[in-house]
């Protein structure tokens, strides 16, 4: 790795280690936490978040359908999406953090059908019903997870898709370990649990999950376990 990388890298290593704030709002507590990462967030974390690349696969968004991310950070997903973007009908990234949605905002420039909007995951509505919602590790970030996961159920139309890919604690993991993850993420403001899978089962219907292990960086030998779930509303 370039000496200049390996710099940029240690300074997302510090914050990590200070950890989130304790004080303040949600929002606030995001922006002190992220601001001085902003710029070399996606660098870093390309090799601690994996699966994202894959949930967009197994979304099958097709040209003129309507989608929105929930906890879109950097707005990263738009490389993800690449030159399909503009067939959408309309694209909203939605986040909390300020620091975040100034890259996303950069990323987006020009793309008439694409809205950047700051906003409460748990609360924010788009108007309409929409056809795809999906969260990138963002679930584990939002202390009132339940609330998201309802408000997206409540946003797609009947038949429309969620994909969700993040971190979270395996029923089959060791306990050990299984505190060892919880204590380590949630440091950095990151909530894993064992529930998720659970609740999204209960309120869509799976078309597709998996749980997987992924390596961390700087971390030789230790493997985070995550998940990835695309269901559909049929209620």
């Amino acid at each position: 790795m370039p000496v200049a990388d390996f710099t940029a890298d240690a300074r997302v290593l510090w914050r990590l280690l200070r950890g989130q704030p304790k004080e303040g709002s949600h929002a606030e507590r995001l922006q002190a936490f992220y601001a001085p990462q902003a710029e070399r967030y996606d660098a870093f974390r390309a090799r601690l978040l994996h699966g994202r690349e894959e949930l967009i696969e197994e979304l099958a968004i097709a040209p003129g359908e309507r989608i929105v991310e929930l906890g879109c950070g950097t707005g990263s997903s738009l490389e993800r999406l690449g030159r399909r973007t503009p067939e959408f009908a309309s694209l909203d990234l939605v986040d909390l953090c300020p620091a975040l949605l100034e890259q996303t905002r950069q990323r987006a420039a020009g793309q008439a059908n694409v809205r950047v909007i700051e906003a409460d995951a748990t609360r924010w509505q788009p108007g309409i019903p929409v056809d795809v919602v999906f969260l990138s590790y963002a679930l584990t970030m939002i202390p009132d997870w339940a609330s998201a996961i309802a408000n997206a159920h409540a946003m797609l139309r009947p038949g429309g898709r969620i994909g969700i890919v993040d971190f979270h604690l395996p029923t089959d993991g060791n306990p050990l370990g299984m505190r060892f993850w919880r204590s380590w993420f949630g440091h950095d403001g990151v909530h894993l649990s064992d529930k998720h899978l659970p609740a999204l089962r209960q309120l869509f219907t799976e078309r597709q999950s998996s749980e997987r292990w992924a390596a961390v960086p700087y971390l030789p030998g230790l493997r985070a376990p995550y998940y990835i779930f695309v269901g559909e509303r049929t209620d």
